[in-house]
């Protein structure tokens, strides 16, 4: 098993992006959430290589040990991970997007169907209506104290149709904390929307209790993964 490698760089989509990679076998691409890192899935990546996948773990554009920028889009961030996929010569991996990262890789496959073999979701919107209020009316108020272009991004982004998803024709997975920053039923949306869903909802946890410092998503991804044949 090659072991996990970080701080490589390569050009996409008119940015360079850090990100780590390691082992062998098929390929998983993990997407982390606003204003995070690969760290996020150290534990998912350790499952990952154990159980024979080579693993991608890309920093998104502006954010982790990538320069900050003034303003984001979802849509150039799902066309970053789009360059990147074709930069690392990859045939149909998987993705993992957590938050933000999920919101990425349904827009990846919407504009690009057929580029993933099977895609995972946690935490994840349609839109800005989709996160519940308490949250809005709070990084609302953190921005307009001290604007902040990723949490601009948050409350004005994104805005993905249903009848969009219908359109992704691979396995995909949708998770969410039953305590999440995401409302219960724009969850249960996506996953009606998607022709090939799984609903997990988890008992008793938030937006990434079940996935920072945790087993529990990486054994999820695997179960997923292997039952599709992946």
């Amino acid at each position: 098993m090659k072991p996990l490698e970080a701080n490589r760089t390569v050009d996409v989509y008119g940015v360079t992006l850090h990100y780590a990679a390691g082992g062998e076998g098929r390929p998983v691409l993990l997407v982390h959430g606003n204003g995070e890192d690969h760290h996020l899935f150290d534990v998912e990546i350790d499952q990952l290589l154990a159980a024979g996948y080579k693993v991608y773990a890309p920093h998104s554009r502006g954010q982790g040990l990538n320069p900050p920028l003034t303003e984001y889009h979802y849509a150039d961030m799902a066309e970053d991970m789009f360059c990147f996929i074709r930069a690392m010569g990859l045939e149909k991996p998987a993705l993992y997007g957590h938050s933000d990262g999920g919101i990425i890789g349904l827009m990846l496959e919407i504009a690009h169907p057929g580029t993933l073999g099977a895609l995972a979701v946690s935490g994840t919107n349609l839109s800005p209506a989709g996160l519940v209020p308490d949250f809005v009316e709070e990084c609302t108020r953190r921005n307009e104290e001290q604007p902040d272009p990723l949490v601009t991004l948050m409350l004005t982004e994104p805005h993905i149709r249903a009848a969009d998803l219908k359109r992704i024709a691979i396995p995909v997975l949708v998770t969410a904390g039953e305590n999440d920053l995401i409302r219960r039923e724009e969850t249960e949306r996506i996953a009606a929307a998607l022709p090939r869903a799984a609903l997990t909802v988890l008992p008793g946890h938030d937006h990434g209790s079940y996935i920072a410092g945790s087993g529990i998503m990486g054994r999820l991804l695997i179960s997923f993964l292997r039952q599709n044949g992946f």
